[in-house]
């Protein structure tokens, strides 16, 4: 009796991805350089914003309702954009330790999904000290610097700034 095979093959998880990709970016790596660019540029939004609902900046022109609408939603963009390079960093390239940098990078990828949740479990717990959502947040927001740091800004200092 012969074993089942589909019809159709699977379609390749990896093959798929970099196929969708590469249509609006040069390589997969270039896509994870940028879209984790965007998550730190909407990561500052997300710490000036806080800064200004928390009465720490007052020199920033919104006030009220609209700071935390704008909080919140840099905050969700700025995950959507960790999504694709967390696929990425998980899937393909996987847990690595060739050089310092890769090393550093693996650990705190590891770690930034659980500050995440963390942060996310401290802003709905109305029963924690005050300092510990800040707290979390400048956790949350360091931990993606130094991932950025690690992967982002090596790749457009040493291979190329570019789609």
């Amino acid at each position: 009796m012969k074993p089942y095979a589909p019809a159709v093959p699977l379609a390749d998880v990896s093959e798929t991805y970099a196929d969708l990709v590469t249509t609006v970016f040069s390589s997969t790596i270039a896509a994870k350089a940028w879209l984790a660019t965007a998550a730190i540029v909407l990561a500052l939004v997300q710490v000036t914003t806080a800064a200004r609902m928390w009465g720490r900046l007052r020199f920033l022109p919104m006030r009220g309702p609209i700071v935390a609408r704008v909080h919140r939603w840099s905050g969700r963009i700025a995950f959507l954009c960790t999504l694709p390079v967390f696929f990425h960093c998980v899937t393909i390239l996987g847990f690595r330790t060739p050089d310092t940098r890769v090393a550093v990078h693996s650990l705190v990828g590891t770690f930034f999904y659980g500050v995440f949740a963390a942060k996310v479990l401290i802003v709905r717990d109305r029963s924690l000290p005050g300092w510990a959502l800040p707290v979390a947040g400048a956790t949350l927001a360091s931990t993606l610097g130094l991932l950025w740091l690690t992967s982002s800004l090596w790749y457009f200092t040493n291979v190329r700034f570019g789609f």
